[in-house]
């Protein structure tokens, strides 16, 4: 017996909404699921009129959707807004290189400017030479510091006033779960903001995507034939997320609202007035936003730049000391080149 639409259009159902579980045709899924992001953007308020908004955009199905689902819209609710692409190449040979030929095809598609900012031209360094240099621990750290920091360095150039990246209901989740985890309660109160760095010195950026379940977003791409790149980073398998990731799937066979449910839990965590709390500023190296002296991705580039991999991993009286470790040597070494010299 055939399932209709459950919107009442009178069509067939060709799917079941993974969020909600009603049977819809395709055009009803389409309209549903650009409704809920418009809902988002206009409730939240995530642009003016007039603003100029940098994509972050990597080529996958995230970013895909987010700058086609986002012009779309602009055009169809007169936002007022102009969009860029920015993307990131951090120089991994076979992945990135490949998924920016599909982010420059999206750019010329859907005729919005496009601007690359690579680690090699910021910092010196490629993700395959930190990766020859430190091995597979922790360099998912290096890659989200200076991603992270190339996405500000980017939208200053571009001088944008917002940058929308296209982190999902299933990312947040995660992220949430990981801070948990870790204990970590700075990014516990932040992480489910759906706009983050409003000030004068800082570009904010938001999240579109926030309440847009990853599968949807998938079926949503396939059915509007979007070209994106799906293949996995190399060097991610054992990044940490990925076990969140697993352990959210495993949730989400026993309770199918588990995703919601965790962000909501997360915009509702309070802690109490004595915790103490990060605050931003301004990196003195480098000037971009960080809550620490010097920031994380100057402490990571100084530890490559000096041979020590693992300055910027852990505790900062750690890497303090292995500093002074390295400069007694060198110490050390120079008296005796210079003793060496006399004879």
């Amino acid at each position: 017996m055939p399932v209709f639409c459950k919107a009442g259009c009178g069509n067939r159902a060709l799917l079941k909404r993974p969020k909600t579980g009603d049977a819809l045709c395709k055009e009803c899924f389409f309209s549903a699921f650009e409704t809920e992001i418009h809902h988002t953007i206009t409730q939240c308020k995530l642009f003016k009129h007039g603003d100029k908004v940098a994509i972050a955009a990597s080529g996958g199905k995230d970013s895909t959707v987010l700058a086609y689902v986002i012009k779309l819209l602009n055009e169809k609710y007169n936002y007022g807004i102009h969009l860029v692409l920015l993307s990131i190449d951090e120089g991994i040979t076979g992945y990135r290189d490949d998924s920016l030929e599909t982010v420059k095809k999206n750019g010329e598609d859907y005729k919005l400017q496009l601007k690359i900012m690579s680690y090699e031209e910021l910092y010196g360094w490629s993700m395959d030479k930190i990766v020859a240099k430190i091995g597979r621990t922790n360099n998912c750290t290096f890659c989200g510091v200076f991603r992270r920091q190339a996405l500000d360095r980017g939208a200053k150039l571009l001088k944008v006033d917002c940058i929308a990246t296209g982190h999902n209901a299933d990312d947040i989740a995660e992220t949430v779960i990981m801070n948990i985890l870790r204990g970590d309660t700075a990014r516990l109160r932040r992480c489910t903001n759906i706009k983050t760095g409003e000030s004068d010195e800082i570009i904010p950026r938001v999240k579109p995507l926030k309440y847009a379940y990853e599968k949807e977003i998938v079926m949503y791409a396939h059915f509007k034939k979007l070209i994106y790149f799906s293949t996995e980073c190399t060097f991610s398998p054992n990044a940490y997320r990925g076990h969140a990731r697993a352990f959210l799937k495993d949730l989400e066979k026993i309770r199918p609202t588990v995703i919601m449910d965790i962000i909501h839990s997360g915009e509702q965590l309070s802690f109490k007035d004595n915790i103490k709390k990060p605050v931003q500023g301004n990196c003195e190296r480098c000037g971009f936003v960080s809550s620490q002296q010097p920031c994380k991705a100057c402490l990571l580039l100084e530890g490559l730049n000096r041979g020590l991999p693992k300055l910027g991993i852990g505790k900062r009286s750690k890497g303090n000391k292995m500093i002074l470790n390295q400069e007694s040597v060198l110490s050390i070494k120079s008296k005796a080149n210079l003793i060496n010299s006399d004879f």
